[in-house]
């Protein structure tokens, strides 16, 4: 482990002359040794906002020989411009441009990776497909490879209240708050109100774009998987909104790629609930070693998946620790994965396909889905996790197999293929996939909804 040294507030310049602030821990003496640097790009403002978790990750991976640099977007913290919307193609630009910037300093070899969580995730994976120079690898946490699939606007074209309250968080937290006097000096106060001025209440465009237009599909990589080709570290959890994108990215893309998902929500695994946490430090210095600065770790030869199989457990709002056991795939799709029908018949998952299923009326009450949990989870508030079932199955048409002889292990997507019809001229349908206790207690696996008015697709209808 090597001494590092920290660069608690700095300014660095855009090529339009806008200027915007960072951290960085970087190892003594890289002046004269320089080494590759890591970029996390994001507007939760560095010196307050991701404070805490900087300090841990940032100052461990740095004591490993590397420059890790925490910039804050446009607009936000003690950063010069404005704000406009989720990555937007001048945040990109952006991205691409301190990339550059980075490989140019005299602390830095000219190799530049990027990581990030949730938004720094999500442009991770869009700056990657813009392809800079200097860009060779990614770690990608917590976010999505489809902006309207897989978001927290919309969910199989329904409405998520997550809408309204990220943009209202956002506002707040991140666009609203003044930059630091103390670091910012004179000025601070102009640039404030200039910020106000021209800040912008991004639920009206993520109200107003209610299909899978240009609007979504800008950003989201998975229109041409084919435009990242750097090394991609995509990592997830069971209890987050954005599992889905590990599966995915790792069946899509075409350049070496390794995915990890364990037991946990929206954090970082080594900060993470539930237990079992990981070293993240340690893992993702295996992955910037090998395609930051070539050493030949084997990392790219293990298997492409691990996982954290969860055992079956009784439902709770919050978990301490989920009980499982760690699993790998040599690539995904496994060739060990296999499929089991089951088929909906008079309230039963049954084995067998029937000749004749019977009809089913339901019109399910408005509080159905308050004992869902929250979309994104991560803060750890009671409730947060999906509680037991029971409540919601009273408003639901329910069908039970029988009682399991053996375990079966789910890993993976669930299809759910239904004939519907329905005597409103809009109407949503949710599908939850649920494990029924010896006692009764019900424990939500997953949920997937669609909004009946995109049955075809989510572009047209």
């Amino acid at each position: 482990m090597e001494p590092i040294r920290q660069i608690h507030h700095a300014m660095l310049p855009l090529p339009d002359g806008t200027q915007l602030a960072y951290r960085a821990w970087l190892p003594e003496g890289a002046e004269s040794k320089p080494v590759p640097a890591i970029l996390e790009f994001l507007p939760y403002r560095k010196n307050d906002g991701t404070i805490v978790r900087d300090e841990i990750t940032m100052a461990q991976t740095a004591a490993h020989g590397y420059a890790c640099v925490r910039v804050d977007l446009r607009g936000c913290g003690e950063s010069q411009g404005h704000t406009t919307d989720e990555y937007t193609a001048q945040e990109l630009d952006d991205g691409v441009d301190i990339i550059a910037w980075l490989s140019d300093q005299s602390w830095c070899d000219g190799n530049v990776g990027m990581v990030g969580i949730s938004w720094g995730g999500f442009n991770a994976l869009q700056v990657a497909a813009l392809n800079p120079p200097s860009l060779k690898a990614i770690i990608t946490q917590c976010s999505t490879d489809d902006r309207y699939g897989n978001d927290v606007h919309y969910m199989g074209g329904c409405l998520l209240n997550d809408n309204l309250d990220w943009a209202a968080f956002f506002w707040a937290y991140a666009q609203g708050r003044a930059p630091d006097k103390r670091l910012l000096g004179d000025g601070w106060k102009e640039q404030w109100l200039d910020r106000l001025e021209m800040m912008p209440f991004l639920a009206k465009p993520w109200l107003t774009e209610q299909t899978r237009n240009d609007y979504w599909k800008h950003g989201s990589v998975c229109e041409d998987y084919s435009q990242i080709k750097v090394p991609v570290y995509t990592m997830g959890g069971w209890a987050d909104n954005y599992r889905r994108s590990v599966f995915s990215l790792l069946e899509n893309l075409d350049v070496p790629r390794k995915g990890l998902i364990g037991p946990w929500a929206h954090k970082y695994p080594n900060i993470a609930y539930p237990n079992p946490k990981m070293d993240y430090v340690k893992e993702s210095v295996r992955w910037w070693d090998r395609w930051l600065k070539g050493l030949e770790n084997g990392i790219d030869n293990e298997p492409q998946l691990t996982y954290y199989l969860q055992d079956s457990v009784r439902p709770k709002g919050d978990y301490e620790h989920r009980s499982g056991q760690w699993l790998s795939e040599p690539c995904w799709p496994s060739p060990r994965t296999s499929h089991k029908s089951f088929y909906l018949n008079n309230r039963q998952l049954l084995e067998t396909p029937q000749p004749t299923a019977l009809a089913e009326k339901i019109c399910s009450p408005q509080t159905l889905g308050l004992n869902g949990g929250r979309l994104c989870v991560g803060i750890r508030l009671q409730m947060e996790q999906p509680a037991d079932q029971r409540a919601d199955d009273a408003g639901s048409l329910c069908f039970d197999s029988a009682p399991l002889l053996e375990d079966m292990a789910l890993a993976g997507d669930v299809v759910a293929n239904l004939a519907v019809r329905s005597d409103k001229p809009n109407a949503n349908i949710a599908v939850r996939i649920c494990d029924v206790h010896p006692d009764g207690a019900v424990t939500r696996i997953s949920v997937g909804v669609l909004n009946l008015n995109h049955r075809n697709n989510h572009e047209l209808f």
